[in-house]
């Protein structure tokens, strides 16, 4: 990527018209071109100058608007490095041609493009002349081909090579029919027919030995093909490839391409869709030589080999999970293209999430990546946190290199059985005012060391500065929790201060394990992420507690089957005793789905309902309601052991 002396990015622009200047000495007849091109006949009276034409896009050959502004005589021609044709007008006043006289002066000079010879009078090769002329700015030689040494230039050499692997989609060195045909769709939007393919690999064959091996086209013969393009004046074929693959004029990807805009509307987020996670596999699985879900050093190379730069950095193998190798696993390649955006579009491979009110408003999300906040003082821990959520416990923590520590951690989490993309960001502590980004989140993680008087302080001061009045939740963690706990130099103790601002209390939490460190406290946060609006008190999914025994319950399919049963048999009953079908429409009692004659009405008649009854119905109407009725006495009898029992914890 070129960079300017400031570190940005250059941003050059594709070529959206071109203009030709025609420069030659007097009396030559470059008005007389001009006219000709025109008029489409030869001016009986030719003015001093012509004026600036314009050639609209419909009517040449290229689909681009072409210029050609006033004349100049060659005393006013500046230097300047564009392709040059060579024009032999007149060619009607000769009888042989001057090509031979020409080529040397082309061959001595890499910018003239090519050589014309015209005739203003009898219009020959006026057209063509033009047209040479938009493709030597469309199309130029000089980026693509060396002429002295007869071969393509190292620059076109390594954007071809990347197209070439681009193509690979097997990985195997070898471009096979199936392949090719997906490269000629994609550059060209149509395949080849079988015998067109078996044509170009007999071009190879008989130029080269090891263009073709095993019936497809290797990167010699792939670069041989479109040497071969360029030497016969092909090169817009060339150039084509290389504008489908993101190249510019000066053969550097365009920024445009590189980043993509996309315009995401206030409280809105962007996701990879399913589209994109199905493409992320694939390239997995085709760097992933070995077989053993996880990338090696040699196969994180090769698949970025691609790409201009690296774009992930030392620190990424301690952002994402690793295996004891410390190579990144499948599950660590998903998460990190999860917080980056990807260089496609849009509407292929990005969801645009609805916006966070709405959620809140409706009390559910479609979303699956969320992201906590990380505030704590010095030294209290949060690296070692973020760390915890790869898995990694204090002794591997001490192995990680300073320069390769991350301030971001992404990993899966199951909330409800649902798999989430949590991620983790530690916020600098040494700040004057947070900024948007840092208080932009769906959970804040207030961190204090337990065994450091003046630790939580510290979360005090930026839960009432920031997040008192807010609608995020927060959660408090008492860090190093193996440590001795010191009494904290606040006014109230961290459980009091929990209370009185209605938060939970603080999560008991140490990354000093001999195993890998518990994961209960990042599903707490995921949850509270996912469910927002929720004010519970235990914030577990431990499935062993009264709370989540009786979540369960509730959302059991028996309990659900008898909620039904018991819809049943009130209807029963109030038609057993004849109250009659106008008091259920009345109070908008949900109808049993069997008892519905006509879909999409809002009503039954009497007799219809009628036969459905049965002796038998009324016995098993007995039965359900002794059964719901038994059910309702206990799910009460449960909560009120809660309320009684866990709530003064």
């Amino acid at each position: 990527r070129r960079r300017s002396r400031s570190g940005e990015p250059s941003r050059t622009k594709m070529r959206k018209d071109v203009r030709i200047l025609l420069v030659g000495e007097p009396k030559v007849g470059k008005t007389s071109l001009i006219m000709s091109l025109v008029s489409e006949e030869f001016p009986d009276v030719v003015p001093y100058r012509a004026e600036e034409i314009t050639i609209p896009a419909d009517v040449t050959p290229e689909r681009v608007p072409t210029f050609i502004p006033h004349l100049l005589s060659c005393d006013s021609l500046c230097s300047a490095r564009v392709p040059l044709i060579l024009v032999g007008n007149k060619s009607d006043l000769v009888e042989h041609s001057s090509m031979e006289t020409i080529l040397p002066i082309m061959n001595q000079h890499t910018e003239i493009e090519t050589c014309v010879e015209c005739s203003a009078k009898n219009l020959k090769n006026i057209s063509e002349l033009f047209y040479y002329a938009q493709k030597a700015v469309l199309h130029p030689t000089g980026p693509l081909y060396c002429p002295e040494q007869k071969e393509m230039k190292p620059a076109c050499i390594r954007a071809l090579m990347r197209i070439f692997k681009v193509s690979d989609l097997d990985n195997d060195g070898i471009l096979n029919d199936n392949e090719l045909n997906f490269f000629q769709r994609t550059c060209f939007n149509t395949p080849l027919a079988p015998q067109a393919l078996e044509d170009v690999k007999n071009v190879v064959r008989k130029n080269m030995t090891d263009g073709v091996c095993d019936n497809g086209l290797t990167l010699k013969g792939f670069l041989f093909l479109h040497t071969l393009f360029i030497q016969r004046g092909r090169h817009e074929t060339t150039w084509t490839v290389l504008r489908r693959f993101g190249y510019d004029d000066d053969l550097e990807l365009h920024q445009d391409y590189l980043f993509p805009l996309l315009k995401i509307p206030p409280d809105c987020t962007t996701e990879l869709n399913h589209n994109a996670y199905l493409f992320l596999q694939s390239v997995f699985d085709k760097y992933d030589k070995d077989r053993d879900c996880a990338l090696s050093p040699e196969e994180l190379k090769d698949l970025f080999d691609v790409f201009p730069y690296m774009p992930w950095g030392p620190d990424v193998n301690n952002t994402v999970c690793t295996n004891e190798q410390g190579w990144i696993t499948y599950q660590g390649y998903m998460s990190q293209w999860t917080t980056v955006p990807t260089r496609c579009s849009l509407a292929t491979c990005h969801g645009l999430t609805r916006d966070k009110k709405v959620d809140l408003q409706k009390k559910q999300t479609q979303r699956c990546v969320f992201r906590c906040n990380i505030f704590g003082a010095s030294g209290s821990g949060k690296t070692g946190f973020l760390q915890s959520f790869l898995g990694r416990n204090l002794m591997h923590q001490r192995t990680i290199k300073e320069e390769h520590k991350s301030y971001y951690a992404i990993n899966t989490i199951y909330v409800y059985g649902q798999e989430k993309y949590l991620l983790l960001h530690e916020v600098f502590s040494d700040f004057d005012v947070l900024s948007d980004a840092e208080l932009s989140c769906d959970v804040v993680c207030l961190l204090y060391d337990i065994s450091n008087p003046g630790s939580f302080e510290y979360c005090t001061k930026v839960f009432k500065q920031y997040f008192m009045d807010s609608k995020i939740p927060c959660l408090m963690i008492a860090a190093k929790s193996d440590l001795p706990e010191a009494r904290q130099q606040y006014a109230a103790s961290p459980m009091e201060f929990c209370r009185q601002h209605r938060i939970p209390p603080p999560q008991a939490f140490t990354c000093n394990t001999a195993a890998t460190p518990s994961k209960d406290i990042f599903v707490k946060l995921a949850t509270m992420a996912v469910y927002p609006h929720a004010r519970l008190r235990c914030m577990c999914s431990c499935n062993r507690c009264t709370f989540c025994l009786c979540q369960n319950l509730l959302n059991s399919e028996l309990l659900q089957t008898v909620k039904s049963k018991l819809y049943t048999v009130v209807f029963n009953f109030i038609v057993t005793n004849h109250l009659g079908c106008s008091f259920l429409i009345h109070h908008n009692f949900p109808m049993p789905d069997d008892m519905h004659e006509h879909e999409g009405n809002n009503f039954f008649s009497f007799t219809s309902l009628s036969r459905h009854m049965s002796q038998a119905d009324v016995k098993s109407s007995a039965f359900w309601l002794r059964a719901s009725m038994g059910a309702t006495l206990f799910a009460v009898l449960g909560f009120a052991m809660y309320r009684v029992v866990i709530r003064p914890r």
